[in-house]
């Protein structure tokens, strides 16, 4: 008898450090994204020149995706832009918690009823709501994500209503769900 596991195989490949915007990401190569199990975001353990991470890997609105390098990340590298770098990627079901931005994180603490309500959310819901309020560089329409976040958080929501896994991103670095520097 023969017994399967879900378990999801590392995507080994070798990608260029490149710089966008002072920031710095890997473009996974197409054959390595075509492994990945969604053509939107994805969160993932890797390791990269060695360096283990934990990420979500995002879309580049050409059915590729990309890394965020951070900066610690980076550091630990040694690498600089144009070195090729050997990772390794595993999907995982288990989302890096997220960094709450000053805006959201203030108006979280102005509504205390909210508490439990954000701790009851998953990781990706957690993130997906941080991502949602983000992926603007629009000061106004930012503010005012914000304050849709906590109206329906406060109804009973517990995700953004129009959260697009594949086209929601960042903005610093994408422009209309398209990866910057991509035709």
């Amino acid at each position: 008898m023969s017994t399967k596991t879900n378990t999801p195989t590392a995507i080994e490949f070798s990608a260029t450090l490149e710089v966008i915007n002072e920031r710095t990401i890997l473009r996974l190569p197409a054959e390595a994204s075509a492994e990945l199990p969604s053509r939107g975001q994805v969160a993932a353990q890797g390791t990269a020149g060695g360096v283990d991470f934990t990420t979500v890997v995002e879309p580049d609105g050409m059915r590729g995706h990309w890394i965020n390098v951070t900066n610690e990340l980076s550091a630990a590298l040694n690498a600089k832009v144009d070195d090729e770098v050997d990772v390794s990627l595993t999907p995982t079901k288990e989302w890096p918690e997220t960094s709450i931005p000053d805006d959201f994180g203030a108006a979280l603490e102005d509504a205390p009823e909210l508490t439990e309500v954000w701790a009851s959310l998953t990781p990706m819901a957690r993130w997906e709501w941080v991502r949602w309020i983000q992926a603007t560089k629009n000061a106004e329409t930012r503010a005012r994500r914000v304050e849709v976040a906590i109206s329906k958080l406060e109804s009973g929501k517990r995700r953004p209503c129009c959260f697009d896994l594949a086209s929601c991103t960042d903005p610093e670095l994408a422009k209309s769900g398209k990866l910057l520097g991509i035709s």
